[in-house]
């Protein structure tokens, strides 16, 4: 049988070696830049010396995992991280399935390509530029939003500055820009539905937002179900480049999250340590591991839908 198996993989190679020939450069990525680097991951359990390198560097076990947890950082940090990620994904899952679902009742042509090229635009909007135009638009002597509020007799406010204020940017300017692209997948699975429920519905008296609770609902709920398991695994992985960008001495309290702390003690830092800034990333990828596959695991439970 295991002849036989090695004969049928090979007449397979023989015959399909095109497609084969496309796996190349995807799978050598997959490898280079997601496998290979895991390999690195050791100098989080060492006192990492570039001139001894990986293995020659002393084993030290779980101190710098220790050093973490007992950091007076660590409530702080991963509070905030947890905190703003929760926040993005209750405020940001649910906005793209409700305007997937608006656009497919639409029936108007033109007015619906309009929404929908309106709301992706900000897709394609640089991270750095999002948080230019924030910064220009929230300025406390030249921004829109502050002259706005000053012609209505109130006080101009430096918003950026402002803690309580930053999570609410940070999330809502994300909406913003990504709920118009998150609503292809949703889109695509309705183009699913079979135009004669709705026509049955309609016949047996059923409403508009009856026949969008009972028909296109259930349709995407399992495209939902496993993009809610995939956003729960990237819980812990905010955008640093966003959070960053948008930190400054006033609102850090609020704002330092793991992502920008490893950056600090490990790059940034007049002493870079590596090992200390390995071994919190390694946390927060375990986090991630241990989310996706209890969320996971529940989905399964509950429903047919998971993702293995």
């Amino acid at each position: 049988m295991a002849r036989s198996g090695r004969a049928t993989w090979r007449h397979d190679v023989k015959v399909n070696w095109q497609l084969y020939v496309l796996m190349i450069l995807p799978v050598a990525w997959l490898v280079i830049f997601r496998y290979m680097p895991m390999y690195g991951a050791q100098i989080a359990f060492k006192r990492f010396n570039a001139v001894e390198g990986i293995l020659g560097s002393p084993w030290v076990g779980l101190r710098y995992f220790e050093r973490f947890f007992t950091s007076h950082q660590f409530a702080r940090v991963f509070g905030n991280t947890i905190i703003l990620s929760l926040y993005q994904l209750i405020a940001g899952f649910p906005i793209p399935i409700v305007l997937a679902l608006a656009l497919n009742a639409v029936r108007v042509r033109w007015f619906k390509k309009s929404v929908q090229m309106i709301t992706y635009m900000p897709h394609f909007i640089s991270v750095i530029v999002l948080v230019g135009m924030m910064m220009q638009f929230l300025s406390p002597r030249i921004g829109i939003v502050n002259i706005a509020i000053q012609a209505l007799g109130g006080t101009q406010q430096n918003f950026i500055g402002i803690p309580r204020l930053f999570r609410s940017l940070y999330v809502w300017s994300g909406v913003w820009q990504n709920a118009g692209w998150g609503t292809i997948i949703y889109l695509a699975a309705l183009s699913a539905v079979d135009p004669n429920l709705h026509e049955a519905a309609t016949i047996d008296g059923a409403s508009r937002f009856r026949r969008i609770w009972h028909i296109d609902v259930p349709t995407i709920l399992p495209t939902a179900v496993v993009l809610l398991i995939l956003n729960t695994g990237r819980i812990m992985e905010l955008g640093f480049e966003k959070v960053f960008l948008m930190q400054n001495p006033l609102n850090l309290q609020v704002s330092e999250i793991i992502a920008t702390y490893v950056y600090k003690v490990g790059l940034a830092s007049a002493r870079a340590d590596f090992s200390y800034s390995a071994a919190i990333g390694l946390v927060n990828s375990v986090i991630n591991f241990a989310l996706i596959v209890t969320v996971n695991r529940i989905a399964r439970r509950m429903g047919e839908t998971s993702l293995w």
